[in-house]
């Protein structure tokens, strides 16, 4: 179904591409027939909503602010069909999620069994993505619903949901400080270290610790990859750091031990579950935030030992 101006559209794509030609390969029409609708646009609001510049389009103050409008019209189109679908008696639709690549092994897929159970007919599309990425998506309107970890606050963001986790030093069993109840950065930084790349959220909750460190450190590794950093760690290669979501087999398997890293108090991160502003939920999306709020009450209530001290 598509009620919307063509124009929006055109519109949408273009400010996706930043090219009226890449804009028009994706659309698969003319490029003549995608400038027209724009040069129609400006022309009905008055003003350029395009600088035209050497290495492609960008958005005029004009266009931010038209924009948002847009992202909303086809937003709430997606959601018309999908409330239209349940009058019908359908349950399908489309569901883009970003998340942190921590949630792929465990959370992500029981939340997703879940919503797929109740909506078999839902199409769904998930990547991967660092916090802040994944929250630009969503405020961007390139996806539904972003998972991140210490989402800045912002008034285009809207947190439905929110969990606090530990963040630990992750090592194998037999490693010397795994049978500690916590551990601080100095007592890590004695051994090689794996630490998450700068686009990570963790890398943001360690800066004050690699800012002034009582020893020189040994970094074995600096990577986004939260994965290779675990397998590295259940290697015995060095400490690496996370929260417990996205190790949940490994520890109940035995292979990993996770201990809380601790300064003044234990060092703790907020996974929130967030939606762009002002945007109404389809019955999926809906849905979907209920599902990762319960699991994230479930989780954080099976980790509320790590703060006793």
């Amino acid at each position: 179904m598509h009620i919307h101006a063509r124009a929006l559209k055109y519109f949408d794509m273009i400010r996706r591409c930043g090219s009226i030609r890449e804009a028009a390969r994706r659309l698969h029409v003319a490029s003549s027939a995608v400038n027209r609708q724009l040069l129609q646009l400006e022309e009905e609001i008055g003003s350029p909503l395009f600088e035209r510049l050497p290495g492609g389009l960008r958005l005029t103050a004009a266009g931010e602010i038209f924009s948002l409008h847009v992202i909303t019209v086809l937003q709430d189109e997606h959601r018309m069909v999908s409330e239209l679908d349940a009058l019908k008696g359908l349950r399908r639709g489309e569901l883009s999620i970003v998340s942190v690549e921590g949630l792929n092994s465990s959370f992500l897929p029981t939340v997703l069994q879940q919503l797929l159970t109740r909506y078999p007919m839902l199409r769904v599309s998930v990547r991967s993505a660092g916090s802040a990425e994944a929250a630009r998506a969503v405020t961007d309107g390139d996806a539904d619903v972003a998972l991140g970890y210490a989402v800045e606050r912002s008034e285009s963001l809207r947190q439905y949901a929110v969990g606090r986790f530990a963040l630990g030093a992750i090592m194998p069993p037999e490693h010397p400080l795994a049978a500690q109840a916590s551990v601080s950065f100095a007592e890590c930084a004695r051994y090689p270290l794996i630490l998450p790349g700068p686009e990570l959220s963790i890398r943001h909750h360690l800066q004050p610790f690699l800012l002034n460190p009582k020893k020189s450190l040994t970094v074995l590794l600096e990577s986004a990859s939260v994965d290779l950093a675990k397998r590295l760690a259940m290697r015995g290669m060095g400490l690496a750091f996370q929260t417990r979501l996205g190790i949940e087999e490994e520890l109940a398997a035995g292979q990993l031990q996770l201990v809380p890293l601790k300064a003044a108090q234990f060092v703790v991160s907020e996974l929130g579950v967030y939606v762009r502003s002002g945007r109404s939920l389809p019955a999926a999306l809906d849905a979907f935030i209920r599902l990762v709020e319960d699991e994230l009450a479930q989780r954080v209530s099976a980790e509320t030992h790590l703060y006793d001290a």
